[in-house]
């Protein structure tokens, strides 16, 4: 009986042992994953932030580049009649020679 019980004791202490190293083990993992999960955080907040700041970027180019297409004919009409009024004044300006 004494056997047996030193046996039990002698595996007892190996069995708790052996389950705290397995605790403070699980309690580093779970720590590292904790610190994981921050930097996660943090970084999907810097990404959200960047992405708000190119949506404004885009809204704002979107915008200049309709202007641009709208007014696309009448400027390019504008310049077709500059250009043949300086042809024209070229034109008047060689016959005055």
């Amino acid at each position: 009986a004494q056997s047996a019980y030193e046996n039990l004791m002698k595996e007892s202490n190996t069995a708790i042992t052996a389950y705290t190293k397995k605790i403070e083990n699980m309690k580093g993992a779970l720590a590292k994953a904790e610190e994981d999960h921050v930097m996660a955080k943090d970084d999907l907040m810097a990404n959200l932030k960047e992405l708000d700041e190119l949506h404004e970027t885009l809204g704002g180019l979107k915008k200049s580049c309709d202007y641009l297409l709208k007014n696309f004919d009448a400027r390019q009409a504008a310049r077709a009649a500059e250009v043949d009024a300086l042809k024209e004044a070229k034109a008047i300006l060689s016959g005055a020679q």
